[in-house]
């Protein structure tokens, strides 16, 4: 069975530590879609993780993990985040890497920063990883796939220099930079052969032939619905597609293969980078949510940037599980809210003198307010509580009124950091 945790809105909603609690019945965890320019923060018995390219599956014994062909490969991460992780006492990895993974290039790295100085104050906001440049090379048919490594290196050489004229024509005479030298790529992609050549696999035949042997799989996405390439907050989207569909296509798996979609939404709202974001809020308000928010506050796990915050927005919550093919939805970092005395929820837009409850298009973003129905706090601290019956009456109305709102059952309710705050819920609907 393949099970997909993705998320519903931004990112930042949690993933990673629903995809540890699930990976230890799993055998196999795949990364289908982004690349280092994100993270998962874990936590648990080995301690605090900000994890960047590998699955959040890392931490079980028992799980393998794969980084598919959709994932944008930074290969020095990768292995530095390999071995952190196991100087701090976690158990050498299973990984896989997919043969047919892009590889994030020296040169994007740099294109990336270049292109966001010459936007000035109207660039993306973009982590500066390489991500939009790998992608574009990858569509554009001038990329680097893992396997090209081991090709002949003449024909290697050769594909270096012919890539290098084009990215010099645009470093030296849109950027006015210093131009790439194309040996000095081809010595680091020979590095990076070495770096990876343990993990290389076809883990497209591998998956199919673990689906025949009847293993549990668990389908990983970075970032959310509102990030997506094409369902997204357009132009301010990462570069690849973050909704569950895309997980047959970025692992190699027969897309009816997946059989359950977890929908990850947080109890409030946070966002990194720039676009339209209806229910953010500002000042004193926003940094007191910020503060309590998540794990230590709401910072990029990446980036460490203080993430923009806003109460919780059913109407994107409804249009990302409704892209995502939601079959549960997983409400996480509810256990901040118990400071507030009333907390706002967003049930709706105000467009043009119109209450909408669908998503309208990114262009349209900037005419919308938000309508605000206010819920009762229940003001005290819910952490370690463990069944949802013992939660504040409350604090039980808010998840269930945002489960009506979506209109998706919500069946896991996350009130603390650490893998076993959860909460197994039964759906109202």
């Amino acid at each position: 069975m393949v099970k997909a945790i993705v998320g519903a809105n931004w990112g930042d909603e949690g993933k990673g530590k629903i995809t540890d609690m699930l990976a230890e019945s799993a055998d196999i965890v795949i990364r289908f879609q982004g690349g280092s320019n994100a993270g998962h923060t874990i936590k648990n018995k080995y301690g605090k993780f900000a994890l960047h390219m590998l699955p959040s599956g890392i931490f079980s014994e028992r799980t393998t993990c794969v980084l598919g062909n959709g994932v944008a490969l930074n290969i020095p991460k990768l292995i530095e985040e390999i071995n952190s992780l196991v100087e701090q006492g976690v158990p050498e990895p299973k990984l896989l890497v997919s043969d047919r993974a892009h590889i994030v290039m020296p040169y994007h790295i740099l294109l990336d920063g270049y292109e966001e100085a010459r936007l000035a104050g109207k660039a993306f906001g973009s982590t500066k990883s390489g991500i939009a440049p790998c992608y574009s090379d990858k569509y554009a048919k001038i990329g680097f796939q893992v396997k090209e490594l081991f090709m002949d290196e003449q024909a290697l050489r050769e594909r270096v220099e012919n890539v290098c004229v084009i990215k010099n024509t645009l470093i030296e005479h849109l950027y006015h930079q210093p131009a790439l030298v194309p040996e000095e790529i081809f010595q680091t992609l020979l590095e990076y052969r070495e770096m990876i050549r343990p993990y290389v696999a076809d883990t497209a035949l591998y998956l199919h032939k673990a689906l025949k042997e009847g293993k549990e799989i668990l389908l990983e996405g970075q970032l959310g619905t509102m990030k997506d390439m094409d369902h997204g907050i357009y132009p301010m989207v990462t570069s690849s597609n973050t909704i569950s569909g895309f997980g047959g296509p970025g692992a190699g798996i027969p897309p009816y293969e997946i059989k359950q979609v977890i929908a990850v939404t947080k109890a409030y709202s946070s966002s990194v980078g720039g676009g339209d974001f209806v229910s953010e809020i500002f000042g004193d308000e926003a940094e007191e949510l910020r503060r309590r928010g998540g794990d230590g506050g709401e910072y990029g796990a990446t980036t460490h940037r203080p993430r923009r915050v806003g109460w919780y927005d059913c109407v994107a919550s409804r249009y990302g599980c409704m892209l995502q093919g939601a079959t549960d939805v997983a409400l996480t970092v509810l256990d901040p809210l118990g400071y507030l005395d009333e907390i706002p929820l967003c049930v709706g837009y105000e467009k043009d003198g119109e209450v909408i409850q669908d998503m309208p298009h990114t262009t349209e973003l900037m005419h919308c307010k938000p309508v605000y129905k206010m819920m009762k706090g229940w003001k005290c601290d819910i952490t370690g509580i463990r069944k949802f019956e013992e939660l504040p009456v409350e604090c039980q109305e808010y998840v269930n009124e945002i489960e009506r709102q979506l209109g998706y059952p919500i069946t896991f309710v996350s009130n603390g950091p650490a893998r076993e705050d959860i909460i197994y819920r039964t759906p109202l609907i």
